[in-house]
Protein backbone atom coordinates (compact mmCIF):
# COMPACT_ATOMS: atom_id res chain seq x y z
CA UNK A 1 0.00 0.00 0.00
CA UNK A 2 2.76 2.10 1.11
CA UNK A 3 4.35 1.63 -3.07
CA UNK A 4 1.42 3.18 -4.21
CA UNK A 5 0.90 5.63 -2.07
CA UNK A 6 4.39 7.00 -3.15
CA UNK A 7 3.96 6.18 -7.06
CA UNK A 8 0.81 8.02 -6.82
CA UNK A 9 2.70 11.35 -4.89
CA UNK A 10 5.82 10.89 -7.65
CA UNK A 11 3.10 11.22 -9.92
CA UNK A 12 1.86 13.98 -8.48
CA UNK A 13 5.09 16.07 -8.68
CA UNK A 14 5.97 15.22 -11.97
CA UNK A 15 2.96 16.57 -13.05
CA UNK A 16 2.95 19.85 -10.71
CA UNK A 17 6.73 20.41 -12.12
CA UNK A 18 5.65 20.13 -15.85
CA UNK A 19 2.59 22.55 -14.87
CA UNK A 20 5.16 25.19 -13.94
CA UNK A 21 7.36 24.73 -16.45
CA UNK A 22 4.60 25.09 -18.87
CA UNK A 23 3.53 28.69 -17.61
CA UNK A 24 7.09 29.52 -16.83
CA UNK A 25 7.96 33.28 -18.07
CA UNK A 26 11.03 33.18 -20.81
CA UNK A 27 11.66 36.77 -21.18
CA UNK A 28 10.34 40.43 -19.34
CA UNK A 29 11.15 41.87 -23.00
CA UNK A 30 10.50 41.26 -26.13
CA UNK A 31 10.61 43.45 -29.85
CA UNK A 32 7.40 43.82 -32.14
CA UNK A 33 6.49 45.51 -34.83
CA UNK A 34 4.31 47.99 -33.01
CA UNK A 35 3.27 48.64 -29.47
CA UNK A 36 0.70 46.02 -29.62
CA UNK A 37 2.31 43.42 -31.40
CA UNK A 38 0.29 42.92 -34.19
CA UNK A 39 1.68 44.36 -36.81
CA UNK A 40 4.16 41.03 -38.76
CA UNK A 41 7.26 41.94 -37.99
CA UNK A 42 8.73 38.90 -41.30
CA UNK A 43 8.27 36.17 -43.41
CA UNK A 44 10.21 33.58 -42.38
CA UNK A 45 10.70 29.55 -44.07
CA UNK A 46 11.80 26.94 -41.92
CA UNK A 47 15.12 25.14 -42.25
CA UNK A 48 14.46 22.33 -40.14
CA UNK A 49 12.08 20.61 -38.54
CA UNK A 50 10.92 21.45 -35.04
CA UNK A 51 8.39 19.64 -32.61
CA UNK A 52 8.27 21.91 -29.34
CA UNK A 53 8.78 21.11 -25.18
CA UNK A 54 4.88 22.13 -24.94
CA UNK A 55 1.73 23.95 -26.01
CA UNK A 56 3.19 27.40 -26.07
CA UNK A 57 5.87 26.43 -28.95
CA UNK A 58 5.02 26.19 -32.91
CA UNK A 59 5.67 22.97 -34.51
CA UNK A 60 6.64 22.58 -38.21
CA UNK A 61 8.76 20.91 -40.89
CA UNK A 62 10.92 22.20 -42.97
CA UNK A 63 9.65 24.39 -46.22
CA UNK A 64 6.93 25.79 -44.30
CA UNK A 65 6.19 29.63 -43.77
CA UNK A 66 5.77 31.39 -40.73
CA UNK A 67 4.69 34.89 -40.06
CA UNK A 68 6.87 36.25 -37.07
CA UNK A 69 4.88 38.97 -34.83
CA UNK A 70 7.48 39.13 -32.09
CA UNK A 71 11.12 37.87 -30.65
CA UNK A 72 12.17 37.63 -27.24
CA UNK A 73 14.82 39.89 -26.37
CA UNK A 74 17.47 40.52 -23.05
CA UNK A 75 17.72 37.13 -21.55
CA UNK A 76 16.27 34.94 -23.98
CA UNK A 77 16.95 36.42 -27.72
CA UNK A 78 16.87 32.97 -28.98
CA UNK A 79 13.00 32.62 -29.66
CA UNK A 80 11.03 34.07 -31.55
CA UNK A 81 6.58 34.07 -31.55
CA UNK A 82 5.31 33.26 -35.39
CA UNK A 83 2.19 31.75 -36.89
CA UNK A 84 1.69 29.35 -39.47
CA UNK A 85 -1.84 28.89 -40.20
CA UNK A 86 -3.98 28.34 -37.21
CA UNK A 87 -1.05 27.93 -34.94
CA UNK A 88 1.41 30.06 -32.94
CA UNK A 89 3.83 30.00 -30.61
CA UNK A 90 7.46 29.96 -29.83
CA UNK A 91 10.30 28.72 -31.94
CA UNK A 92 14.13 29.18 -32.14
CA UNK A 93 15.75 31.91 -34.33
CA UNK A 94 17.82 29.22 -35.62
CA UNK A 95 14.98 26.68 -37.29
CA UNK A 96 14.29 29.95 -40.04
CA UNK A 97 15.14 31.74 -42.30
CA UNK A 98 14.05 34.78 -43.13
CA UNK A 99 12.66 35.43 -46.58
CA UNK A 100 10.65 39.42 -46.43
CA UNK A 101 10.96 41.74 -43.92
CA UNK A 102 7.66 43.76 -43.36
CA UNK A 103 8.51 46.62 -40.84
CA UNK A 104 11.10 49.60 -40.79
CA UNK A 105 11.37 49.15 -37.06
CA UNK A 106 11.32 46.99 -34.29
CA UNK A 107 9.58 48.45 -30.55
CA UNK A 108 11.02 47.00 -27.44
CA UNK A 109 8.27 46.47 -24.97
CA UNK A 110 7.36 44.45 -21.19
CA UNK A 111 6.12 40.81 -21.86
CA UNK A 112 2.39 39.98 -20.30
CA UNK A 113 1.69 36.64 -18.66
CA UNK A 114 -0.95 36.20 -21.35
CA UNK A 115 2.53 35.60 -23.45
CA UNK A 116 3.63 32.52 -21.68
CA UNK A 117 0.09 30.21 -21.62
CA UNK A 118 -1.06 28.22 -24.21
CA UNK A 119 -3.98 28.92 -26.63
CA UNK A 120 -6.08 26.99 -28.15
CA UNK A 121 -9.03 27.92 -30.53
CA UNK A 122 -9.65 31.47 -28.74
CA UNK A 123 -8.72 30.53 -25.62
CA UNK A 124 -5.90 30.12 -23.01
CA UNK A 125 -5.03 27.04 -20.97
CA UNK A 126 -4.33 27.74 -17.92
CA UNK A 127 -2.34 24.47 -17.02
Amino acid sequence: MSRILDQRILLLVISFSASLQSTKVLSKWKKCGDLECEKAMSRVQAITDYLGPDCRYLNFKAGEEIIVYSKLSRENENLWTGSKGKDFGYFPRDTVKVEEVLIGEEVEVLTKETDFLCLHEDKYTFE
